[in-house]
């Protein structure tokens, strides 16, 4: 006689074994911005990868939009406490954008139109795990959300997925981005709550 029982499956994940420590869920998706909403166009909008030896990728909208898409669909965290469960996305893969980058960096700074950055270490934007997503929910990505491309990182707190992004500068070094030196935490894992510097 076997251990497992014809018809075990093992334990159910539930929508809390999906929800990090102090989370609530919500079926909305606020939008929350340090500053005014930058309107770009796509037809003046650009994406640049740039190395720390100043070599540098660019796509056009149009260039960005023919590369192979990826339709993922993850919970996302935000440090103001909502969870949001199965969102779905359109969008590149960022090891698309960097399969022919030549780089030693460790680190990269999400450069975004209107000035915000953020921080990553690049193992964290690679492997699958994080996208520039133009669709949101099967439209296009509005502009509180981040249109008409933002970053999504669904690891880790929704600050790190930086909206309008423009650049993605790799570093040899970690440099703070704009919430890391107004004293959140300077790597956002929502299953350790690291929301803030001394979390």
């Amino acid at each position: 006689m076997g251990i497992v029982t014809p018809g075990f499956h093992g334990k159910r994940r539930t929508d809390s074994d999906r929800v990090p420590p102090g989370q609530y869920l919500t079926d909305d998706f606020p939008v929350l911005s340090a500053g005014p909403t930058p309107r770009v166009s796509r037809d003046s909008w650009e994406l640049a990868v740039i190395t720390e030896s100043g070599e540098r990728a660019s796509w056009s909208w149009e260039e960005f939009t023919a590369l192979p898409q990826e339709t993922p669909t993850v919970d996302i965290h935000c440090v103001t406490r909502w969870s949001k469960l199965d969102t779905s996305w359109e969008g590149v893969s960022l090891d698309v954008l960097l399969a022919d980058v030549e780089s030693a960096a460790d680190y990269a700074v999400v450069h975004a139109y209107g000035g915000y950055t953020a921080n990553l270490p690049l193992e964290d934007l690679l492997d699958g795990k994080a996208w520039i997503a133009h669709r949101f929910d099967g439209e296009d990505l509005h502009p509180e959300h981040g249109g008409p491309a933002r970053l999504v990182v669904p690891h880790l707190y929704f600050w790190k997925s930086a909206k309008w992004v423009r650049a993605i500068e790799l570093t040899l070094s970690d440099e703070p981005g704009f919430w890391e030196t107004a004293g959140y935490h300077n790597y956002g894992d929502p299953w350790r709550e690291e929301r803030y510097q001394l979390d």
